[in-house]
C-alpha cells in the first residue's frame, strides 16, 4: 500500500462513532492456506495441509530495500466467485490479473500500471453455508516471530503459525485482543515507498473496535506506533496511530447503533471523486453502505461492498504528496 499522510487526516468512516478517551503518544504464505480461508469465513475445526505450496509474487517489483514498521503494505480478498470479484475490480479500479494455481487452490494478482496491488483467493463456500468474502490487511513487520511473542503476551491469538513464502516473505495471522483479524509480513522484496497513491491503489486503513484506547496500546506494542487523540465533529477523540514519522492507520470505535458488528480493519482506495465511484459501485453490482461525505479536513468517504459482500473504503483525497505527521 502506497501512501501516508498527514496527522490531518482525521477520519470518521463509521456512522455515529463516539470517540474514544486520549492516549498518550508514548505508549503477513506458505502457511496453511486453507486455514487462512477458514479463519477470515469463520469456519471451525482443523483442514488439510495443501500438498505443494502456492508460489506467490512479491509485492514489490523491483524489490526495494525500504522498511516501513507498522505500514499496511498488502491486503488479499478471499471470496467464493473469483471471476465476478476479478470483473468487478477491473471494472472500478482498472485492476488486471493474473491467476497463479496450485492444487485446487486459485490465487489471482492484481495490478495497476504493472504494479501488484492485491491478491484475491477463491474459497467455496459449502452448501448451506452464509459467509461474507472479506479483505485480510497485511502490516509490515521487520521480524514475524518477535511479532508472535509480542502479539502472545498482549493478549492476541496466533491463527496462523509463522511461515515462509517463495517470493513473499515471512508471515503469519493473528486476531488482535478485540477480534480484529490482520496480518504481519517481513516483505522478502521491501516495503512500498511512503508516497501518495495512485487512484485504484490502497491509500488508508482503519480499525474499528469495541476499545480504541485498548487496542490501540496493542498494535503500539506490536508497531512502536505513536499515538495521537484526534479531534472531530463531535467533540471527541478518534485515535492515530503513526510510525516512521508517517500516519499509518486510525482507531475508531464500533458504532454504538449497530452491535452486530464485530472489530475488523478496514481499508481505503484512493479515487478522484467519491460520489461518481459510489454510482460506479452500485452499477458493477456492489453496495454503497456510506454514502460520499465530506470530511472536515477535505476529501470524501465512502463505504461500499463488493458484489460478494466484502467491505472496502473510497477516499477521495485532496492533497497532492504525502506528508509527515506534524508532531
Amino acid at each position: 500500500m502506497h501512501p501516508q499522510y498527514s496527522s490531518n487526516l482525521i477520519d470518521s468512516f463509521v456512522p455515529n462513532e463516539v470517540g474514544p478517551r486520549g492516549m498518550q503518544p508514548n505508549r503477513a504464505r506458505h502457511f496453511i492456506l486453507q486455514s487462512l480461508l477458514a479463519a477470515l469465513f469463520g469456519a471451525t475445526g482443523t483442514l488439510p495441509v495443501i500438498a505443494s505450496p502456492l508460489q506467490l509474487p512479491a509485492i514489490v517489483v523491483p524489490a526495494s530495500q525500504e522498511r516501513h514498521v507498522g505500514k499496511v503494505i498488502f491486503v488479499e480478498l478471499v471470496t467464493p466467485d473469483l471471476a465476478a470479484a476479478q470483473r468487478f475490480y477491473a471494472g472500478l479500479f482498472g485492476w488486471t490479473f493474473r491467476d497463479i494455481h496450485a492444487d485446487d487452490i486459485t490465487y489471482a494478482e492484481a495490478s495497476l500500471d504493472g504494479h501488484p496491488v492485491a491478491g484475491l483467493i477463491h474459497r467455496d463456500v459449502p452448501a448451506g453455508k452464509h459467509r461474507q468474502s472479506a479483505w485480510l490487511s497485511f502490516i509490515a513487520v521487520s521480524d514475524v516471530d518477535k511479532a508472535k511473542t509480542i502479539a502472545l503476551q498482549h493478549g492476541a491469538k496466533v491463527l496462523f503459525e509463522p511461515h515462509n513464502i517463495p517470493d513473499r516473505g515471512r508471515e503469519a495471522v493473528f486476531a488482535d485482543p478485540q477480534g480484529a483479524v490482520f496480518a504481519v509480513l517481513d516483505s522478502s522484496s521491501g516495503d512500498p515507498p511512503d508516497i501518495l497513491a495512485a487512484p485504484g491503489e490502497w491509500i488508508w486503513s482503519s480499525l474499528i473496535t469495541t476499545d480504541p484506547d485498548t487496542d490501540a496500546a496493542f498494535y503500539q506494542a506490536l508497531f512502536d506506533y505513536e499515538v495521537y487523540e484526534l479531534p472531530s465533529d463531535e467533540g471527541t477523540g478518534r485515535l492515530m496511530l503513526s510510525a516512521g514519522n508517517y500516519a499509518r492507520a486510525s482507531a475508531n470505535p464500533l458504532p454504538a447503533n449497530k452491535p452486530d458488528v464485530h472489530p475488523h480493519w478496514i481499508n481505503f482506495v484512493h479515487v478522484d471523486d467519491a460520489a461518481m465511484m459510489t454510482k460506479k459501485v452500485a452499477a458493477l453490482g456492489g453496495r454503497v453502505l456510506v454514502e460520499a461525505r465530506t470530511e472536515p479536513q477535505g476529501g470524501k468517504v465512502a463505504i461500499v461492498a463488493d458484489p460478494q459482500g466484502a467491505v472496502f473504503g473510497l477516499l477521495e483525497w485532496p492533497g497532492t504528496d504525502g506528508k509527515e505527521v506534524t508532531k
